[in-house]
């Protein structure tokens, strides 16, 4: 089960993960905007097409979160095994520590999972190519269907606790409460690239995001211990 607290949790995650959301998906976000026609760089219109890539790629985190809450509903179910389901739990929370000693420069081990991703990816990124230049909001919106899929170490943990909820409907909820905190790091990213690509890449503001990520991690297994 997952609780409000949890889903407040992921839009945190989502949110102090910004340093990280701007690294992978900034310079896509950079591209859509300056690639834009001219007389759409500005104003309205150009909230009308990075509206239109974030809305469908949180869809795609809130798909993905449902498959995988539904693979641990299956697991948990066909086991019968109480503890199988604890055990989840437990690989989400050291997943988050991991993601929080990412986030902050100390380990990149998840970067491992980054490239195991991208096997998949190299097949769908062809596809998103295809999008570019955008010249309107619904290429935006198909562009960011595709490049929610893209390897992402901070989506992959998320990922992980969506199948400990052993639930579709929660995990569905958890990726779309991780994805809403991810705006605005990228809407601003399309708005401001230079100057908020350089604030995200300061270590102390990765250090900071990572150590309180950290504190999620540690949480999470306090509750499961105690």
């Amino acid at each position: 089960m997952i609780s409000d607290v949890s889903l407040l949790a992921a839009f945190l995650v989502g949110l102090l993960g910004g340093v990280h959301c701007v690294g992978m998906c900034g310079g896509i976000v950079a591209a859509l905007s300056l690639g834009l026609p001219e007389q759409q760089r500005t104003g309205a219109a150009r909230w009308k097409y990075l509206l239109a890539y974030n809305l469908a790629r949180i869809g795609s985190y809130t798909s993905a979160g449902a498959l995988l809450g539904g693979i641990g509903w299956l697991a948990a179910n066909w086991s019968g095994l109480y503890q199988l389901q604890q055990g989840l739990q437990l690989l989400a929370a050291l997943f988050m520590v991991a993601l929080g000693l990412y986030l902050g420069g100390w380990w990149l081990g998840l970067s491992h999972v980054e490239r195991a991703g991208g096997l998949v990816w190299n097949r769908l990124e062809p596809l998103g190519r295809r999008f570019l230049p955008v010249k309107t909001p619904t290429q935006a919106f198909l562009l960011g269907l595709i490049w929610g899929w893209l390897p992402c170490g901070l989506v992959y943990s998320v990922l992980v606790w969506s199948i400990s909820t052993g639930d579709p409907l929660y995990g569905a909820a958890l990726l779309f409460s991780f994805g809403l905190g991810t705006l605005p790091n990228l809407l601003l990213m399309g708005v401001a690239a230079a100057r908020l690509s350089a604030r995200v890449r300061d270590p102390r503001t990765r250090r900071i995001a990572g150590s309180l990520v950290i504190l999620f991690g540690l949480y999470s297994l306090y509750r499961l211990i105690r």
